[in-house]
C-alpha cells in the first residue's frame, strides 16, 4: 500500500470518526441535555455521512471496521478531553496506544 493511499485511509478514518462521534454526540445533547431536536436531527444526517465515509476505504468491510474500531477509541478520548473537558489518564493513553498499533497490523500491514 503506497504512502498517499495510507494518508488517504487515515484522513477518512478521521472524518469518519469525527461525523460517528460528533453526530453521536448532538443526538445526545437532544435526549439527554433537552437541546432541540434540530440538534438531533443534524446528528442523525452526520451519523448517516460517517455510514458513507468507510466505503471509500481501500480494503473490505470487515477490515476497515475492525481497524476503524481502534480510531474511535482514540478520537473518543480525545473528544471527551476537548468537548467534555475530561483528560486522559495514563491507563487511557496506554490502551489508546495499543488501539493504534491494531489499526496499524489489520489495516496496514503487508501481506503476501
Amino acid at each position: 500500500m503506497s504512502g498517499n493511499v495510507i494518508v488517504k485511509s487515515i484522513l477518512l478514518f478521521i472524518a469518519a470518526g469525527l461525523c460517528e462521534i460528533g453526530g453521536g454526540y448532538l443526538v445526545w445533547l437532544w435526549l439527554r441535555n433537552g437541546k432541540g431536536f434540530f440538534l438531533g436531527a443534524l446528528g442523525g444526517l452526520i451519523l448517516f455521512l460517517y455510514g458513507i465515509l468507510p466505503t471509500f476505504q481501500p480494503s473490505h468491510f470487515g477490515r476497515v471496521y475492525a481497524a476503524y474500531g481502534g480510531i474511535f477509541v482514540v478520537l473518543s478520548l480525545l473528544w471527551g478531553w476537548g468537548i467534555d473537558g475530561k483528560m486522559p489518564d495514563r491507563y487511557d493513553v496506554t490502551g489508546a496506544a495499543f488501539c493504534l498499533v491494531g489499526v496499524a497490523i489489520i489495516m496496514y500491514w503487508p501481506r503476501g
